[in-house]
């Protein structure tokens, strides 16, 4: 059932602009480190001339949670807002299908798609290194795709809590800002204690606690969805 849901939903985001988001974030994030490349490229070359992949991707690490936040939150806002635009509520849960799978169809749906853009993350920074002269053959496999999908996965919370927000309230102002107040704020991660879910995408890469931090983000995830999941199913619609 969660499957049908699930079909519906790739045909409504359709013309929205949800894929150009996608890409949008993860290019638009290699294209600037390419410029701060470009224009230093003799300091930051020289600085990094041990390791100038690990220079390349710790210039990219710590710009990944600010756009990852801001892309769950778009995504979220704009997947939510076809139904609310519409007006569709109604109709979409008089349909033989539960509320339980329209709700994790539309979970499913956002995670997919910021999967999409972990991947283009990784490839655009792999072709970024390429084309700043970095050996193809000491290119770090692993931690290009570590980059995004780890810190996605340890920022889960984040996707569940706004994809709760998103569904369940018709005024997305409220739910894009707290998350683009979220995103600002994880600028400062570094400073926060390591309980705060805003460190663990960094913490998720960088470490230390790699593994407890990666289960702490699915737990408080499936937690958050869990209690969303109860919300929505209980809520009047209009």
């Amino acid at each position: 059932m969660m499957f049908r849901a699930l079909s519906a939903d790739w045909l409504k985001i359709r013309g929205k602009g949800i894929w150009f988001l996608a890409a949008l974030g993860p290019i638009g994030l290699a294209a600037m480190q390419g410029l701060n490349f470009g224009l230093r490229y003799d300091y930051l070359m020289k600085s990094y001339a041990a390791d100038p992949w690990g220079g390349l991707l710790e210039n990219v690490l710590f710009f990944v949670p600010i756009a990852l936040f801001l892309g769950i939150t778009l995504v979220c806002s704009l997947m939510a807002n076809v139904e609310h635009q519409l007006s569709s509520w109604k109709q979409l849960l008089a349909l033989p299908i539960s509320r339980t799978a329209v709700f994790s169809a539309k979970f499913v749906q956002a995670f997919l798609i910021l999967c999409v853009s972990c991947l283009l993350l990784s490839i655009s920074t792999a072709v970024l290194g390429i084309i700043l002269g970095m050996g193809a053959d000491q290119m770090p496999y692993l931690d290009l795709l570590r980059i995004g999908f780890m810190q996605l996965i340890a920022a889960l919370p984040m996707l569940a809590f706004q994809l709760w927000l998103s569904l369940t309230l018709k005024n997305q102002g409220i739910a894009v800002g707290i998350g683009v107040t979220a995103s600002v704020v994880s600028m400062f991660a570094l400073q926060f204690p390591d309980w705060m879910p805003l460190k663990w995408p960094l913490l998720a890469y960088l470490g230390p606690g790699e593994v407890k931090v990666i289960g702490a983000g699915l737990l408080l995830g499936a937690v958050i969805t869990c209690l969303g999941l109860i919300h929505f199913n209980r809520k009047d619609v209009d």
